[in-house]
């Protein structure tokens, strides 16, 4: 049973309106009921380290209290998530000494030290831990347990899971996000996709020698890879480290890695991003290689957007394409010019290429570029895409009209969906 009790004076007596004394009797009558009912008792003293500093006298009697009363473990609450590491560190310290009660800790992350302030209160002898998922929580958020369990178990030595189970820490991670429907922080510190990623070409110089000159772990110990990024800062180190993370011995082959490094910094220079649009890269990579395979041929297409008289907006779109010979024509309707496109687009492969029945547009993001503005702004398209398998890929695509900008991603999507089935184009 988790109890949460005031420990901070002025809390007492203007949150609850009780007088201090009374405080200490509901707490010590509290934890004492649960304990004769067979409860095992943990109690939350809210907003301690503010308290502790307002009236530390107060503070640390509301712990001999709950202590004296049978709690297990009495937690020590940064409720306002004020405090930073040395001086909360001091306080646990204080606190422990004086009372000799289990301390556990429960910090919030309103200076961004949610993560170092636990640790280093296990460090003055917490030996109970509380925060959350992904630091989910009010305002900032909580102390991030992911960080956390990483931070006790790989930097100092204490074995808080299994092996196996620190491996599963990534994938936990995501799959938390899907539940809540947050979107995955990319940054996230062991788990994030980016938090093993590297650009700048001297990172991947460097990297090329020896990934952990640039990393504190090895990413595999939480269950996440190393990745390279392509973008303007990209160097040949990190185009042909790219290539390698995909399958593509570039070494030694300088003429292929300058192309296609002079060719990414061409099209971000127009707006394309490749960073998180590994699949366009490779489709990139594929025909500097003269290896891309073109599965059909576009005619042309038209988008129709029609508002009716009930207020309803509907799109029609139309394709025509050449694949393996065939001329082929589709029209598909969706709720938007970009669904109607992707449904024609497929309804007419589909008849050539059955395997793309399973492909799914997955998500769609739709960037203004800096420097642009109005209705005739440059813009960036992209699309995640996903076959069924569990595993996504991303393709980009840009133009001053977000119609072109969106059919140039849902392409590479389709072609790229298309290589990864091992179909080769007649």
């Amino acid at each position: 049973m988790t109890l949460v009790a005031k420990s901070h004076d002025r809390h007492v007596l203007l949150a609850l309106r009780t007088t201090l004394d009374e405080n200490l009797n509901m707490i010590a009558d509290t934890v004492t009921h649960l304990r004769e009912h067979g409860q095992r008792v943990f109690l939350d003293a809210e907003h301690f380290f503010d308290g502790y500093k307002s009236n530390p006298d107060y503070a640390l009697e509301v712990i001999r209290t709950a202590a004296a009363a049978g709690a297990d473990v009495i937690a020590l609450c940064d409720t306002n998530g004020g405090m930073l590491p040395a001086e909360l560190a001091d306080t646990v310290t204080a606190v422990k000494q004086a009372t000799q009660a289990r301390l556990g800790i429960h910090c919030h992350d309103d200076t961004a030290c949610g993560v170092a302030n636990t640790l280093v209160a296990v460090d003055a002898g917490v030996t109970h831990v509380q925060g959350t998922a992904n630091g989910y929580g009010e305002r900032a958020g909580n102390a991030n347990l992911f960080s956390v369990v990483a931070g006790l178990q790989l930097k100092k030595g204490r074995q808080v899971l299994p092996e196996a189970g620190l491996a599963d820490m990534s994938r936990i991670a995501h799959a938390i996000s899907e539940v809540t429907n947050v979107a995955p922080d990319t940054h996230q510190p062991y788990v994030g996709l980016s938090a093993f990623a590297h650009k700048a070409g001297l990172h991947a110089s460097a990297v090329k020698v020896d990934p952990m000159l640039y990393q504190h772990i090895d990413p595999g110990l939480v269950g996440n890879d190393m990745r390279m990024l392509v973008s303007d800062m990209a160097g040949r180190a990190s185009v042909e480290l790219k290539g390698r993370e995909l399958g593509y011995d570039l070494s030694g082959d300088k003429e292929t890695i300058g192309r296609v490094t002079e060719r990414v910094k061409t099209m971000e220079a127009r707006g394309y991003t490749f960073e998180a649009a590994d699949a366009s890269f490779e489709l990139l990579l594929r025909d500097e290689l003269g290896q891309r395979h073109e599965y059909f041929t576009v005619e042309s297409w038209r988008v129709i957007v029609e508002r009716h008289a009930d207020q309803r907006m509907t799109s029609e779109a139309t394709v025509r394409l050449q694949a393996k010979g065939e001329r082929l024509v589709a029209v598909g309707e969706g709720n938007g010019p970009v669904n109607a496109l992707d449904k024609a687009l497929r309804a007419a492969l589909e008849q050539i290429y059955p395997e793309l029945a399973s492909l799914e547009l997955t998500d769609y993001k739709v960037r203004i570029l800096a420097g642009t503005h109005g209705t005739g702004a440059v813009t960036r398209v992209l699309i995640e895409s996903d076959d069924g398998t569990g595993d996504t890929w991303s393709t980009v695509g840009v133009d001053e009209n977000i119609i072109a900008a969106s059919w140039h991603a849902l392409e590479e999507a389709v072609t790229y969906s298309l290589l990864r089935s091992g179909r080769e184009p007649s």
